[in-house]
């Protein structure tokens, strides 16, 4: 008889995540905890249907119609069947809703929602983090005329009143560096402001507001200051508004299912946050909130990949044992479990420090921490996906490399996080600014109450020495400023598996008390892998190789 090979099954997202489980019960209250119980039940539910669907069915792609049969400029996207079921399940489950009410814990239980839902959505949470994003800055604008028209339907549980929102920023001459922005904004006779020019990467085209950087007319003809951010609606009715091209859609390596445009604003009414210059900074509070969406979806693919990776190990015999009992296999997958907690576990410290901060629930430390742990844990999260991904693939064999498996999709996929708000470089270039304030210290003081209570003195010591090292490294190279960027990548990795090892013993320190010695497990494993990752930047050497 032929031997046919079993394909993984998927757990159930949320009654199989020893991580997150173990997360929400230390940190929640224990009503809040039952409250949240029944919607992360149903988005596991969800997950695992959708998982089922994706290795049975046709993958589809977006399709731009620009024109209908009677020669009428449309611009219709049809869209995937997850992007169609997308407003429904967000409003149910209070995706969003759930980070803007009136408790610090809102944002992690927030979090704990988009982390079930994020992959079985297909990345309809690209636009659900920009709606996120724009309710944030809306809010820290305090234009009340916008926040009581806008906020009430970003926010809604009904989705016959549920909005998204884009974040149209790229434009041409750039990405990160949106002082060339040439979008103008202008006034017309009644007095409205009209936006005129082209973005290149428009990820949520398919909502009904956005948020576009764009120059005042008469302002000042470069930089970022003279930038205003302003808010805008792409809907007249059920048609897309006149005003708003959309020239194509991008045929991308990844997140294919997410319809990303190139568009032409040609006088799309818009309206300014607030002022009509540093708009860049009114865009601030977004970041913090898109940051962190990125981080949490980059852990989800991990856990997912981990999580069939691990299945497949059970199912598959070779050389007379399961793949699971081969010594070998066995070391990678523990040496990705232990990453996998690291990412989990400072992933979901940013939402809940983000929570507590965005509510005057926070320590005194604790802004700054979250200032420096946003762009940290986005790097690292992102890299780490990509990595993650990456070896499971190679945990599966040739299977994994064929595309019917949906196992490709994984790591096409993972690739975006390293990009999207900003590249690793970007951002460990945002760490050093970050660190120009207290915020070292703010991480020395967190790293100390993490690690209260652990009797692992072996990681406390690593920890303790590895911190002490970055800050010898900064205060040697404070004076060479080109020095300081060369290695600033190398520092952000080094902070950021200093504060997620730290994390890793605090929840050691709890579990232990459960009767649950995974956690210890995976901090003693993560500790082994190293912490340090500063390097001595040669320019010499650089300008050698790359003349």
């Amino acid at each position: 008889m032929a031997f046919l090979q079993d394909p993984p099954q998927l757990p159930h997202p949320y009654r199989s995540d020893r991580a997150l489980l173990a997360l929400l019960d230390r940190a929640l209250p224990a009503e809040r905890r039952a409250a949240l119980d029944a919607d992360l039940d149903a988005l596991g539910d969800y997950a695992q249907m959708a998982w089922q669907r994706a290795c049975t069915t046709t993958r589809r792609k977006p399709v731009l119609t620009q024109w209908d049969a009677w020669g009428q400029r449309v611009d219709r996207i049809e869209l995937t069947p997850a992007w169609q079921e997308g407003a429904a399940l967000t409003t149910r489950h209070a995706v969003l809703a759930a980070g803007h009410g009136d408790s610090a814990y809102g944002r992690l239980e927030e979090f704990a929602r988009v982390y079930l839902y994020h992959l079985a959505s297909e990345f309809y949470t690209c636009p659900l983090a920009m709606t996120d994003g724009a309710a944030t800055a809306i809010k820290a604008s305090g234009n009340r005329e916008l926040i009581e028209r806008v906020l009430p339907h970003f926010l809604s549980r009904d989705p016959a009143t549920f909005w998204l929102s884009g974040q149209w920023m790229t434009e041409t001459a750039g990405g990160s560096d949106v002082g060339h922005t040439e979008t103008v904004a202008r006034q017309d006779a009644a007095g409205q402001w009209r936006l005129y020019g082209r973005k290149w990467f428009s990820s949520a085209v398919v909502g009904e507001a956005a948020l576009a950087l764009a120059r005042p007319d008469g302002a000042a003809a470069a930089g970022t200051a003279a930038l205003a951010l302003f808010y805008v609606e792409t809907m007249d009715g059920a048609r897309r508004k006149s005003e708003l091209v959309i020239d194509r859609l991008k045929d991308k390596l990844g997140t294919q299912e997410l319809p990303t445009a190139e568009i032409h604003l040609d006088g799309l009414p818009a309206w300014p946050l607030g002022e009509l210059a540093n708009g860049v900074r009114q865009v601030a509070p977004m970041l913090n909130v898109t940051r962190t969406w990125n981080a949490v979806c980059a852990v989800a693919s991990m856990a997912r990949a981990i999580s069939l990776a691990r299945d497949f190990a059970e199912r598959r015999r070779a050389f007379g044992r399961p793949l699971i009992e081969q010594p070998l296999h066995a070391q990678t997958l523990a040496d990705m479990q232990a990453e996998f907690e690291g990412a989990f576990a400072l992933a979901f410290e940013i939402a809940q420090l983000l929570g507590r901060v965005e509510h005057g629930a926070a320590q005194p430390h604790e802004a700054a921490l979250l200032r420096l742990l946003t762009p940290l844990a986005k790097l690292w999260t992102g890299k780490l996906a990509v990595q993650m991904c990456s070896e499971a693939l190679e945990c599966f064999g040739g299977a994994g490399y064929i595309e019917d498996t949906g196992l490709p999709q994984l790591l096409r996929d993972a690739q975006v996080y390293a990009i999207w708000e900003g590249t690793t470089n970007v951002l460990s270039l945002d760490s050093l600014r970050a660190l120009a304030g207290d915020s070292l210290g703010a991480l020395r003081t967190a790293c100390a109450g993490w690690l209260e209570g652990n009797d692992d003195m072996h990681a406390a010591s690593a920890i303790r020495q590895t911190l002490d090292a970055a800050a010898r490294w900064l205060d040697q190279h404070a004076a060479a400023r080109d020095t300081l960027e060369a290695g600033a990548r190398g520092l952000a990795f080094t902070l950021a598996r200093c504060a997620a090892a730290a994390l890793l013993a605090r929840q050691a320190t709890w579990s232990d008390r459960h009767g649950d010695r995974r956690p210890a497990a995976a901090l003693q494993r993560f500790v082994s892998r190293g912490l340090d990752r500063l390097v001595s930047p040669d320019a010499g050497n650089t300008a050698l190789l790359l003349g």
